[in-house]
């Protein structure tokens, strides 16, 4: 299979993955292509079960595709051994979820600095950098607070700071917003196009929403197993906003 682009970020060829336990077999894709350039904004939206978050997945390496190839920052993710593969995704790549997955028993300074410690950024430097980006991210007053102790909002403010705290090539987030009331996704959904634009980190966003969704670079539909460009943004957003 032909290599990527050399300015890309992630790249996948032919990626295929199917779902066979001996009694069900399920293809979930079939020979798809993608190209994800340096600072691009990308949204994937699909109806539920389509696949979405099993692409996302493929991408960032959490998952083995059963066809195909996937490339991040030029090495191929599914040839890497699971420590190979680890690192790069530490070094290359921020995950933001619908849910925060902070770890409850620290506060939202460690969790955020949780990255670069991995690392093994020395830990005064690590929480230097921490306490920078969740100042940034509006959270300055909430260091030392638990998860528990901060809203939704906040803890998903601090979810987003956790995957740029490295300064990834790329962020993947999978329905970042989907667990917030509208006017608080919209501000997490600001602040995450803000950082993309002051960091250059490309954003990879799975999504329901159309509204979000238009506001990307391009936006791509998964629709039987096949990764399409989405064309009626517009009229399906005056129409209601969501994907089917």
């Amino acid at each position: 299979m032909s290599n990527p682009p050399a300015d890309s970020v992630i790249a996948c060829r032919g990626l295929g993955k199917t779902f066979d336990d001996g009694r069900l077999h399920m293809q979930v894709f079939d020979s798809i292509d993608f190209t994800l350039a340096r600072g691009e904004r990308v949204a994937v939206v699909g109806a539920s079960g389509a696949g979405k978050s099993t692409f996302l997945h493929l991408l960032g390496g959490l998952d083995t595709p059963t066809a195909g190839e996937v490339w991040v920052s030029g090495q191929k993710m599914n040839s890497l051994s699971d420590s190979a593969r680890g690192k790069l995704r530490n070094q290359a790549l921020g995950f933001v979820y619908q849910f925060h997955h902070l770890l409850p028993e620290f506060s939202a300074l460690e969790n955020v600095a949780m990255p670069l410690l991995i690392r093994r950024m020395p830990r005064e430097q690590a929480f230097e950098t921490a306490s920078a980006l969740l100042k940034r991210v509006g959270l300055a007053e909430r260091l030392e607070h638990k998860p528990g102790e901060l809203s939704g909002g906040e803890r998903q403010r601090a979810a987003v700071a956790r995957a740029l705290v490295t300064r990834p090539a790329c962020v993947l987030a999978d329905e970042p917003t989907g667990n917030l009331d509208t006017r608080t996704a919209a501000t997490v959904f600001d602040l995450m196009l803000e950082m993309n634009r002051e960091l250059g980190t490309s954003l990879v966003v799975v999504t329901h929403d159309l509204r979000l969704a238009a506001r990307m670079d391009r936006i791509w539909q998964l629709e039987g197993g096949k990764l399409l460009p989405y064309n009626d943004v517009a009229t399906d957003v005056a129409a209601g906003g969501a994907a089917a």
